[in-house]
């Protein structure tokens, strides 16, 4: 995805409100080679870009000054109620560089599987991204898993999928076979419920019996 920046020479707090009254955003650009550099978007685009999953987890073209560079995002701060972003940090990176950036993970075919078909499970996504470690031109836009062959009581880890070329998980200690995806929840029945006393058998009727023979 493209957007375009425009270099800002002002900063403080009252320069910052004075952007964003204006229909502006104020934000910074770090990293790689070179300072950080302060600039500001125009609030209406980048409220339209912030929608779109890409331009989270993807690698950005920044048009800055007529050039173009590759940036991440990596801060978004947005007004706790109001929809209006307040700053945003970008960070610059190098093609031989590797980078770590959350993927989403994309679900397919679980209606399709024998679990969900003919085990009547439920399917629950424990992990819906995954932190991946590679270089800018090997960063996927997303993480597709097919989900069509997942038997009952089967437990979907790390290890069972395979991840694009060039992209390795991040697990901070974890292995692969214990990063759980996905797992099944079986639907509760419900039990059969107990027999009402009406329906209980009736007690043999004594009583009545022997006061009509002691009459």
């Amino acid at each position: 995805m493209k957007f375009v920046a425009f270099e800002r020479t002002k900063q403080g707090t009252g320069a910052s409100r004075r952007l964003r009254n204006a229909g502006k955003v104020p934000g910074i650009v770090y990293g790689a080679e070179g300072a950080p550099q302060l600039i500001e978007l125009d609030h209406n685009a980048l409220w339209q870009a912030i929608k779109k999953e890409a331009f989270h987890s993807t690698v950005l073209d920044m048009e800055l000054a007529g050039k173009l560079s590759q940036v991440l995002l990596r801060d978004l701060q947005v007004h706790p109620f109001k929809q209006q972003v307040l700053h945003v940090d970008f960070q610059r990176v190098s093609a031989k560089q590797k980078i770590h950036m959350k993927i989403p993970l994309h679900f397919s075919g679980e209606e399709e599987s024998p679990a969900v078909k003919l085990g009547k499970a439920l399917v629950n996504h424990v992990l819906n991204e995954l932190e991946v470690s590679c270089l800018p031109a090997d960063l996927p836009e997303a993480i597709n898993i097919d989900l069509s062959k997942l038997e009952k009581g089967a437990t979907l880890t790390l290890k069972d999928i395979e991840l694009p070329k060039g992209v390795e998980a991040v697990l901070h200690g974890h292995a692969a076979e214990e990063t759980v995806l996905v797992t099944l929840v079986m639907p509760v029945t419900e039990e059969d419920p107990a027999p009402d006393a009406a329906a209980a058998p009736a007690a043999p009727a004594t009583a009545g019996k022997d006061k009509a023979e002691k009459k």
